[in-house]
């Protein structure tokens, strides 16, 4: 009875003594949105502006960077700015792509999926860099709210593309399987 007693009251002052007073309506709160590679605090977001992060490559490594756009774009959009490379400022710091040129084509399933359908890539051309470009694509996607996992299709069928550790799949894929590529931008 006695401890009963004694865990009541430590709960009533725990609860009570929080310091947030209790309110009849939920409000809005403002919290600070940071760049993903910034570690402080980052520059101001102008009203208007959303951040759309888009995962480059630096020294074989997947490097997210965050870009500044008037509204957040379809998936599509995101895979062709994704595939057009970095900007002349991200250049500067080192990034790169292992899409450039690459025509993909994006949409997103039920759910939280999407899918991404992929040429087929020259054989002459063969890329040593296939797992930093399946990685970039499948960050840059599930660094969206809307999106938790990616498929990859040719020509509307499955298609079996490699992880970080280099083993393969056709199923979906989620930002964890390159968290070992992912560097601090």
């Amino acid at each position: 009875m006695r401890r009963a007693w004694t865990i009541m009251t430590v709960a009533v002052v725990l609860l009570g003594g929080c310091g947030v007073r209790a309110q009849d309506e939920p409000h809005g709160v403002d919290l600070p949105r940071h760049p993903l590679t910034t570690p402080g605090a980052g520059p101001a977001v102008a009203a208007g502006e959303v951040a759309q992060v888009l995962c480059l490559v630096r020294d074989g490594r997947l490097v997210q960077t965050v870009r500044r756009t008037p509204s957040y774009p379809a998936v599509q959009a995101q895979l062709e700015s994704l595939a057009d490379g970095p900007t002349p400022e991200e250049r500067s710091t080192g990034l790169g792509t292992a899409l450039t040129g690459q025509s993909l084509t994006g949409r997103m399933l039920a759910g939280a999926e999407a899918t991404v359908d992929v040429p087929d890539f020259d054989e002459g051309n063969a890329r040593n860099d296939e797992i930093l470009a399946y990685g970039q694509i499948v960050c840059t996607l599930t660094a969206r709210a809307d999106v938790g996992s990616v498929v990859f299709t040719r020509d509307g069928q499955s298609l079996q593309v490699p992880r970080a550790d280099g083993t393969l799949t056709g199923g979906p894929l989620h930002s964890s399987d390159y968290a070992r590529l992912l560097v601090p931008g």
